[in-house]
């Protein structure tokens, strides 16, 4: 009976321990989250390039005080003790670390603590002309994407295209939708890049005369219909009639539908109501 009660233990140990593997293998396997690759974003880690000022100080040493230095042409910068060291082309955390190690090498400090702060940007901006409020160079101390450096120059004037043009150092330029800046999510909103140019072009016009509130020349907007000009133009007079409706194209004069979209240049005029 002791023999029997052995065997069947043994019996339902061989059956046991392949479960409990097979589960341990699997199980991990299943656990495992998808992999989603995230959205490259440039390095928000700012290089030091000729004209931006930083302050260097070593902390809790009165002789070394804090220098307050620009980055001069050749990327170097004076510094008390050290004399002249190499800041362009480095970030604000290597620079620190290469100040502390040549104080450790000069026998100045046994172990400084160095810090390392910019005062003000120069060396790394962006070009940005056209209909916008305030061109100029705009200094970028971290990655920015276009509607950003719009947002720094002021804005769009009422006359801008309704699309403005990047073009890199590279030569490569792109057009993008004013419009799809916000609501396209962010591959239609891309980072700038430093000696990039944000162009924004005067918008092509169209002209509306004869029986509009505000007749006049306005900006042509991508997709504008005739229907929608009259609107721009401020409606109708009393004695304006959307059946008198004439578009003058490339100096020929068309008969068109409401609902047909403006070309650059074209004229409307709308006529009286004939009772």
């Amino acid at each position: 009976m002791l023999m029997s009660l052995r065997w069947l233990v043994v019996a339902l140990c061989v059956l046991v321990v392949p479960v409990s593997q097979a589960t341990a293998q699997v199980a991990p396997q299943s656990a495992l989250p998808a992999v989603v690759p995230a959205a490259q974003a440039p390095s928000s880690a700012y290089i030091l390039g000729p004209g931006d000022v930083v302050e260097v100080e070593v902390l809790g040493q009165s002789d070394f005080g804090k220098a307050r230095v620009k980055i001069q042409p050749d990327g170097t910068i004076p510094l008390p003790v050290l004399g002249t060291v190499q800041a362009g082309g480095r970030t604000v955390q290597q620079l620190a670390s290469l100040i502390q190690q040549k104080l450790i090498q000069a026998q100045y400090y046994n172990n400084p603590t160095v810090n390392v702060d910019i005062a003000s940007y120069a060396s790394r901006y962006v070009i940005v002309l056209g209909d916008v409020a305030q061109p100029g160079l705009v200094p970028i101390d971290r990655p920015y994407r276009v509607s950003e450096i719009l947002a720094r120059v002021g804005g769009l004037k009422d006359n801008a295209a309704d699309y403005i043009v990047l073009s890199s150092v590279s030569g490569q330029e792109r057009h993008i939708p004013i419009a799809s800046l916000s609501r396209n999510g962010p591959a239609n909103d891309p980072y700038v890049n430093p000696d990039d140019k944000l162009y924004v072009p005067d918008a092509q016009l169209f002209y509306i005369y004869g029986q509009v509130n505000a007749p006049g020349s306005y900006p042509l907007k991508a997709g504008m219909t005739v229907r929608q000009a009259l609107a721009r133009g401020g409606g109708l007079t009393p004695s304006g009639s959307e059946g008198r409706v004439s578009v003058y194209r490339n100096q020929r004069k068309i008969k068109v539908p409401l609902d047909t979209p403006l070309a650059p240049g074209d004229v409307l005029v709308v006529g009286e109501r004939l009772f």
